[in-house]
């Protein structure tokens, strides 16, 4: 099955989030497999990462099919359609709906090096004609 340009309706978790993350960078994975990825790093048990993966089944952005005895799982919302939707709900939630007004806070703060300032510059001038 191939992920989907429409993000799901459905809001996901951090911890959803870091399930996906493994799954976006490799899909087809079983449960085991995902876990070896991310159970170390957050002090998870397998059991934990089997309930996150049922969640993410039950909302629609991945698959599961069986392969013998264990479950294979695939994405089926695409990393990139995700990130658009989360950003957008993040742009209207909190700045009105207005990008300008992010990147205006993000600037104000601190939080852009110039590295990301001249990144934002090359990206402005690509998209005017």
């Amino acid at each position: 099955m191939t992920p989907s340009n429409d993000p799901s309706g459905e809001r996901i978790t951090e911890a959803e989030h870091a399930v996906m993350e493994v799954l976006w960078d490799r899909p087809r994975q079983t449960a085991a497999e995902v876990c070896e990825e991310v159970c170390a790093a957050r002090d998870w048990s397998l059991a934990t990462v089997k309930t996150l993966l049922s969640r993410l089944v039950q909302k629609g952005v991945i698959a599961s099919e069986p392969d013998g005895r264990r479950f294979l799982y695939t994405p089926l919302v695409a990393r990139e359609a995700y990130v658009g939707g989360e950003s957008r709900r993040l742009v209207d939630r909190l700045f009105g709906g207005r990008a300008a007004s992010l990147v205006a806070h993000l600037a104000e703060t601190e939080a852009l090096t110039d590295r990301d300032l001249d990144e934002i510059e090359a990206l402005l001038k690509e998209l005017r004609p």
